[in-house]
């Protein structure tokens, strides 16, 4: 912003001194190339900033669900790619209740407005606890990885587990539709966001469902490991 007040500025003082027969002051030159010069190292730097953005696009389990938001492991993982002085940043945009559907619903939106060199898709969990048929949770995630793909977006796909509400069966059939996707695509998985976390004491809230900020810093374990190589 102060570049563009900075030009505003001079631009204004050109059109005050330009009147006939007047030949510019030789400071007001000096200032005029200084800021083409300006201008033009500063263009390549904003048209790739978006380069670098990682987006976070999941529900609750991603969203500080219970606890203060900067505690979140999408929160955590900024902190950390800045302290390793890496040139990324996270862009959470997950939301609580988000389906597969909501989810492939505001994508493409999300993708065009941040342009993300990264997406990590955590959704589903929400569907299977509604006992969605699993064709149809597979489906809307296919769809949404094909979407940041074409959207030359690196993806994680990042899994999740559920109770055996509907039977076994059931929660089988589901378990299996982040592995087989990311086989199919050829892309990143973390099986399984709760991993070492949803047994242990402490580690989930009381609803059992939710991961407790306790749990927030493993979290951040499970998806640097499979980040490290790709933001190095």
């Amino acid at each position: 912003m102060w570049l563009w007040q900075f030009a505003k500025r001079y631009f204004q003082r050109l059109s005050e001194a330009s009147v006939e027969g007047c030949r510019l002051g030789r400071s007001l030159k000096a200032s005029l190339i200084s800021l083409l010069v300006i201008l033009s190292l500063s263009a390549p730097l904003s048209l790739s900033a978006d380069d670098d953005v990682i987006l976070v696009f999941g529900d609750s389990l991603s969203t500080a669900y219970g606890f203060e938001r900067d505690k979140a492991w999408p929160a955590l993982l900024d902190q950390q790619l800045a302290e390793h002085g890496l040139d990324y940043r996270v862009v959470n945009t997950s939301r609580s209740g988000e389906t597969t559907g909501g989810g492939l619903r505001r994508l493409p939106d999300t993708l065009e407005e941040h342009e993300p060199a990264i997406t990590l898709i955590q959704l589903g969990g929400n569907d299977g606890l509604r006992g969605q048929p699993p064709q149809r949770i597979k489906s809307n995630l296919r769809e949404m990885i094909t979407l940041a793909e074409q959207a030359d977006s690196e993806v994680v796909l990042i899994g999740i587990r559920i109770p055996p509400n509907y039977g076994r069966a059931y929660a089988e059939r589901f378990e299996q539709i982040y592995p087989a996707l990311a086989e199919e695509h050829d892309i990143e998985l973390i099986p399984f966001l709760l991993e070492g976390i949803w047994d242990k004491e402490g580690m989930m809230q009381d609803d059992g469902i939710h991961p407790s900020a306790a749990a927030q810093p493993k979290i951040l374990e499970l998806v640097w490991d499979m980040l490290e190589d790709s933001v190095k």
